[in-house]
């Protein structure tokens, strides 16, 4: 059924039908808010990792 799955032309032809629809001003401000949205993804699940990489500490 999918043999080779994308080829170059349907990649092309999804561009096209992403500009169409959310136009060319709308694009860079996407772009911008899904870097954004993956910094903050990033630093939050950094920061999950040092939390639970400390021992805690004991009441003795």
């Amino acid at each position: 059924m999918l043999r080779n799955g994308f080829e170059p032309w349907h990649i092309l032809i999804v561009v096209a039908v992403v500009v169409l629809l959310f136009g060319s001003k709308k694009l860079p401000e996407m772009a911008r808010g899904l870097g954004r949205s993956l910094r903050i993804l990033k630093a939050e699940t950094a920061a999950l990792r040092e939390d639970g990489a400390e021992p805690e500490p004991r009441a003795d």
